[in-house]
């Protein structure tokens, strides 16, 4: 086959790609018309550390602040720690154990996927309450970390 006729293949095969993923994502439409939302998980917990709307927009705000403050300051608030999310958010898998991150029912992924954005919190974090974090240190940072944080903390102002 010339080069030409292996391109024109190529093509014609991510056309119809396209076209296959257009009629899908039509065909999976509301009755209403509109397009379906993610089916987010009911949280365990009587209340959260705010209310759903702010959540689901500044989640991500929250948990840099928090790692930035966890991380490079040291403080750690029980109630913006993320097994304590986990807790709440927890799905139960047909064992009756939350499920981890790599099963499609975790609470995280049920918007990241609908969103198609990838989620790294749990490359260090465990992605069920209640266990170790496999990651980063849990100790307080040393003498020596602490001038070095002062530093840098006097250098950004």
């Amino acid at each position: 086959m010339t080069s030409p006729a292996r391109s024109a293949h190529f093509l014609a095969a991510v056309v119809a790609l396209c076209a296959a993923l257009c009629w899908s994502a039509g065909a999976v439409r509301a009755a209403d018309g509109r397009v379906p939302m993610p089916d987010i998980p009911k949280a365990l917990g009587e209340r959260c550390v705010a209310e759903t709307d702010f959540m689901r927009r500044n989640h991500m705000t929250l948990l840099k602040h928090q790692r930035d403050e966890t991380v490079h300051l040291g403080v750690r608030k029980a109630e913006t720690q993320l097994d304590r999310c986990l807790t709440c958010h927890a799905v139960a898998g047909a064992d009756g154990k939350p499920v981890s991150y790599s099963d499609s029912g975790h609470f995280c992924r049920s918007c990241h996927d609908y969103a198609a954005v990838s989620i790294d919190c749990f490359e260090c974090h465990s992605s069920r309450p209640g266990q170790k974090a496999q990651g980063a240190s849990r100790d307080p940072p040393d003498e020596t970390t602490l001038k070095l944080l002062g530093y840098l903390r006097d250098k950004r102002r």
